[in-house]
């Protein structure tokens, strides 16, 4: 474990700089409720979720205003419980895992500041070959602003593992990936691997969240996709969540929940979006299914999958029209507003918290209705009709 402990980073958590004026602890709790804020924002102040060390927090010795910024845990002490408004979201003394983080910036970062939000530990899987960057990142405070939480606290992570979904456990790795020097320096970051350093580190989780997906021929329409390529997309962004729930589920508490993501051309044709990719979307919707059974009769465990709209996120860029794919859905959704990753993540937190209890198995749609449509509002067919619009603001 000493060369796991070299790669696994274990973040520190940054001493807060607090007034004198400002000494009171905050929880955070996400609620529904006209007197509790923040449970939905809709344009979060740049944040991350990582934490910080006290280097981080040098300014706030020449800046008082910046002294008035607490980098505090987003899970409250287990004492910490009291009566809230409305109907709230508590994830506080809950531990995810969040599969798949290599910026500030997607639907996993968006889930992880949620969760966080809700007051659950937040750990962190990221790709071996992007964890050096990912890791500099945060200590360089690229991503301290798209760290605030609604509450104005701070996301912080326990810990960072390196992670490749794809390889199951060491006798899996090709010798051309473990001689291959994006690899050099880390260990333990096969699946089984990962998921005895999280129960050997924190003994249990209760939310497992699989935020993967890659198709190396995703550019190619399905009939100029070769089986490697096609088998690629599947193993990647379909079986890499089966492994992750084989792995982890002896270690996720009874009655906790896992999510993964999928896209609506698991269903319906989007042309660009190839390589496979609309296969392994459909194979992972279908196995949420069978999961569902298998890990509820077993384990007490819930299986869920958020069919999230369009948002143009670094890896989706990589697909080529992800802009084109925003603006027919802003053109064409029963809601004409542009999707937030934090809407994606608050869905997750739900899905994640007692309130979802008896949801499983599901696919929830998270993408202003876009998957209702029957056909584009926008066609030039429909340019006699009245086709009600939004009022702008």
């Amino acid at each position: 474990m000493a060369a796991a402990a070299s790669r696994i980073t274990q973040l520190l958590i940054a001493k807060p700089c607090v007034s004198a004026s400002h000494q009171t602890s905050r929880s955070s709790i996400a609620c529904f409720g006209n007197e509790t804020k923040g449970a939905s924002w809709t344009k979060l102040r740049s944040s991350s979720f990582l934490p910080v060390t006290q280097t981080f927090y040098q300014t706030c010795q020449s800046n008082a205003s910046k002294s008035e910024r607490h980098a505090v845990k987003a899970m409250a002490a287990g004492g910490d419980k009291q009566s809230l408004p409305g109907l709230p979201i508590d994830l506080r003394g809950k531990r995810a895992f969040i599969a798949g983080i290599a910026d500030d910036n997607g639907y996993g970062w968006a889930i992880a500041k949620s969760l966080a939000a809700a007051g659950a530990e937040i750990l962190v899987g990221t790709w071996v070959p992007a964890l050096n960057i990912f890791e500099t990142s945060l200590r360089r405070g690229k991503f301290d602003e798209s760290r605030v939480l609604p509450d104005g606290s701070l996301m912080e992570i326990a810990k960072v593992y390196p992670l490749d979904a794809v390889f199951d456990s060491p006798e899996d790795v090709p010798e051309e990936i473990k001689a291959n020097k994006r690899y050099a320096g880390s260990s333990n970051w096969t699946v089984k691997e990962v998921a005895e350093s999280v129960k050997q580190d924190f003994g249990s989780i209760d939310i497992l969240v699989h935020s993967l997906a890659n198709g190396p021929e995703v550019t190619k329409p399905l009939l100029e996709t070769s089986r490697n390529g096609y088998l690629a997309a599947i193993s990647a962004s379909s079986y890499s969540f089966v492994s992750l729930l084989k792995h982890f589920l002896p270690i996720i508490n009874p009655g906790g929940a896992t999510i993964s993501l999928t896209y609506i051309a698991s269903e319906r044709i989007i042309p660009g979006y190839g390589g496979g990719m609309s296969s392994a979307k459909a194979a992972l919707e279908s196995d949420t299914q069978v999961l569902a059974f298998e890990a509820g009769r077993k384990h007490n465990v819930r299986v869920n999958t958020i069919s999230a709209g369009p948002l143009g996120s670094r890896a989706a860029k990589a697909i080529g029209f992800i802009d084109m794919m925003i603006n027919y859905s802003l053109e064409n959704a029963p809601l004409q507003k542009e999707l937030t990753a934090d809407e994606v993540g608050n869905t997750a937190a739900f899905l994640s918290s007692p309130l979802a209890s008896a949801i499983t198995g599901a696919v929830v749609y998270v993408d202003n209705g876009l998957n209702a449509m029957g056909v584009g509002v926008d066609s030039p067919v429909f340019r006699d009709l009245d086709i009600p619009r939004a009022p702008k603001n």
